[in-house]
């Protein structure tokens, strides 16, 4: 042990949590009452006499200083927890006091996380959770702060499972490190036109708070006066889409620099990311049950993919609400999603390479179908209200339309029935499927506890059946969509052995 570390306690030892929590809680305080000092500072500047408001304005900043500095004297005080030989404990409160423990087995994850004031003063927060999702935070133990330190000698003690090896010989060590190539994805999710929205929105809305938001509108409109329509459309949409791009890279850059993937002793994946906001989660591979291969459709156009697990209690934390605790490998290029797939499977990353068995024809008919129905939707309204209407705008509006949006939906309709697919692959079942978001799923066979067999009046005439795998972990439910009847009852049968039979031969 470290001099940094210091002398562990004693075994099932109380302790508090670090005295500095006084000294955050006064400071988010602070930085409360900071937030409000200058509107405030002008309304008492106009309405008292000088003396008075340099009387007024320090304990307007030094209240809520105080304040929270008690707050956090209390929380230190009156916080206690301890590692007994079979309990995790944790007692809070003043007038109602809790206690809660958590079984030492029943223990499956250990995650630090640690903001930027944390990381200063080299404090974490841990977060002590069973992986059951349960009301109330009751399957969950936090202690808010403590030395990093001390989080790491928890992280060890409470996940250290040498005595449960499985004995299989598998790679220790690094798994993956931050390429940081892997920004030139960012843009391209899902999350920068959403972010362009939102800075369109906050703009407008930063304007009306301060009464300017006709003279900001009457702005614009002045730039664009003799910019036709569309090209003003398209000049918005643009400068939308770049600060959507920026905002993306930003939020990359925070959730993923620093990024380490590694396998440690006894048996559990840590991942660790953050630029601000350090973290390290962790994942007993006892748990894993499977990785998906995740590609959304604009950082597959580029050859890229991303990976996530699938294990039984990922919960997602209440001040966690943007990240993916599942997520292990940020979008990346796909070999090397695969190489890390398959690591973390404790394979080559075959299991993702293995041919899959293509659908039947029928089911290209059916998503053609889907697509063109919907896309010929806004172009039949467009041209019923044209003609109630009597306006050949909208009927011109309508032919665009069909032009732009039948094509599309072909395309889409074709690629989807490309991207269906099944298949065994040692000890693993795959599926993919999708398009927009195209997924492709390596689960243990041993952690597929049911089959859904699904036929529509439709799927029964042209031959197929959607079967879905039911699962204790991730989304607890992982479709195989149209595949050929025969065909389909026989790879489920043959995954799962003795699963399905006794239901088939029922039926025959």
């Amino acid at each position: 042990m470290s001099a940094e570390e210091g002398p562990a306690p004693a075994p099932g030892a109380w302790q508090r949590l670090d005295w500095r929590v006084i000294l955050i809680s006064g400071l988010f305080g602070g930085g409360l009452s900071l937030g409000s000092f200058v509107p405030v500072a002008a309304v008492v500047m106009d309405r008292l006499p000088l003396w008075q408001a340099f009387l007024v304005l320090p304990a307007w900043f030094l209240l809520p200083v105080l304040g929270g500095a008690g707050v956090g004297f209390v929380r230190w005080w009156r916080t206690r927890y301890r590692l007994g030989s079979e309990r995790a404990e944790l007692h809070t409160g003043v007038l109602l006091v809790k206690r809660r423990s958590l079984a030492r087995e029943r223990i499956r994850s250990v995650d630090l996380t640690a903001h930027l004031l944390l990381r200063l003063l080299g404090l974490v927060k841990v977060r002590i959770g069973t992986g059951e999702q349960s009301g109330g935070g009751e399957s969950t133990l936090e202690l808010d702060p403590v030395t990093r330190a001390e989080g790491e000698r928890l992280r060890r003690e409470l996940l250290d499972r040498r005595e449960a090896a499985d004995g299989v010989p598998h790679e220790d060590g690094e798994l993956a490190v931050l390429d940081p190539a892997w920004i030139r994805y960012a843009p391209l999710s899902f999350v920068a036109p959403l972010l362009g929205g939102a800075a369109v929105g906050g703009v407008l809305q930063v304007s009306e708070w301060f009464g300017v938001q006709g003279e900001v509108i009457d702005w614009i409109g002045g730039v664009f006066r003799d910019t036709p329509l569309l090209w003003l459309v398209a000049a918005l949409a643009a400068a939308a889409l770049v600060a959507g791009a920026a905002g993306a890279l930003a939020v990359w850059v925070e959730m993923w620099w620093n990024y380490r993937l590694e396998r440690e002793p006894g048996g559990t994946l840590r991942l660790r990311r953050g630029l601000l906001t350090a973290r390290s989660l962790t994942i007993e591979e006892r748990r894993l049950r499977g990785v998906a291969l995740v590609e959304p459709l604009g950082i597959r156009l580029c050859g890229a993919a991303r990976v996530d697990a699938i294990a039984t209690g990922l919960v997602q934390g209440r001040d966690d609400e943007r990240d993916s605790h599942k997520t292990l490998l940020p979008a990346a290029p796909r070999p090397a999603a695969e190489t890390v797939a398959g690591r973390v499977l404790k394979g080559g990353g075959g299991a993702l390479r293995a041919p899959l068995t293509p659908h039947p024809r029928a089911a290209r008919g059916r998503r053609l179908r889907w697509a063109l129905t919907a896309a010929s939707a806004p172009v039949l309204g467009l041209v019923a209200a044209g003609a109630l209407l009597h306006l050949p705008a909208l009927l011109y509006a309508a032919l665009g339309s069909a032009l732009a949006l039948l094509p599309l939906a072909v395309l889409l309709a074709l690629d989807a029935y490309r991207n269906l697919g099944h298949g065994i692959d040692g000890p693993h079942l795959l599926a993919r499927s999708g398009t927009v978001r195209r997924t492709t799923v390596a689960l243990q066979r041993g952690g597929v506890i049911g089959w859904t067999v699904k036929q529509t009046y439709f799927q029964r005439r042209a031959g197929l059946l959607t079967l879905t795998a039911t699962t204790a972990a991730g989304d607890g439910a992982y479709e195989i969509p149209d595949a050929d009847e025969t065909e389909g009852l026989r790879f489920a049968a043959d995954a799962v052995p003795g699963l399905l039979e006794p239901f088939l031969e029922r039926g025959a």
